[in-house]
């Protein structure tokens, strides 16, 4: 794979909504686009995190296991399920849109199948050296990504032709996680049958 076509790639995968896109917005709409930039270091850590050891070591395994692979989907769904029950329940716990925290961001991040995609078909295998270049690459893609993710929430929080409230936000969110939660899920039960 060639630079342009990794970040062809990246860049598609990375502006796809799913469970961390969904955090990065919440949080540029509940704090606005500068209050929301360390939640990037939370999703780029968690990327990485997932992608050095499965690109350098985890790669074979999951060629010689792929069940172990379902059962990693099948976690992070049940995670994104938590997170967008959260979200819809939030309204009870608080009046304005519920805080994303970093870690948060981190937890969903580390399993977001995206991050296997990205480690497994996308980012070349091999040793820790061979990455950097790559893995570089994908840090830049993660920070444009990301704040362009933020920056869409910061402008739906100041939209002066119609105002959106917070609840809707978090309805919306919810309900874009747990979408994602059952593709996942059946993503997932549909490997093991």
């Amino acid at each position: 794979m060639t630079f342009p076509e990794f970040t062809l790639a990246i860049l598609l995968l990375l502006c796809t909504p799913g469970p961390t896109n969904t955090l990065m917005a919440l949080g540029g709409y509940v704090g606005g686009w500068l209050k929301a930039l360390p939640l990037i270091g939370g999703e780029l850590g968690g990327y990485l995190l997932v992608i050095v050891p499965a690109a350098t070591l985890a790669a074979p395994f999951f060629d010689a296991y792929p069940q172990a692979l379902v059962w990693t989907k099948l976690a992070a769904g049940v995670w994104v399920l938590y997170l967008g029950y959260r979200l819809w329940m939030s309204e009870r716990q608080a009046k304005d849109a519920m805080e994303v925290s970093v870690r948060q961001v981190f937890v969903t991040t580390v399993l977001n199948p995206k991050a296997l995609i990205v480690a497994l078909v996308i980012m070349p295998h091999g040793g820790f050296t061979e990455l950097v270049p790559w893995l570089a690459l994908f840090a830049g893609l993660v920070l444009l990504a990301a704040n362009g993710w933020i920056a869409f929430g910061s402008l739906m929080r100041r939209t002066e032709r119609f105002e959106v409230k917070p609840i809707v936000v978090r309805r919306l969110a919810a309900t874009c996680l747990l979408l994602f939660a059952m593709i996942l899920a059946s993503a997932s039960t549909q490997s093991l049958a």
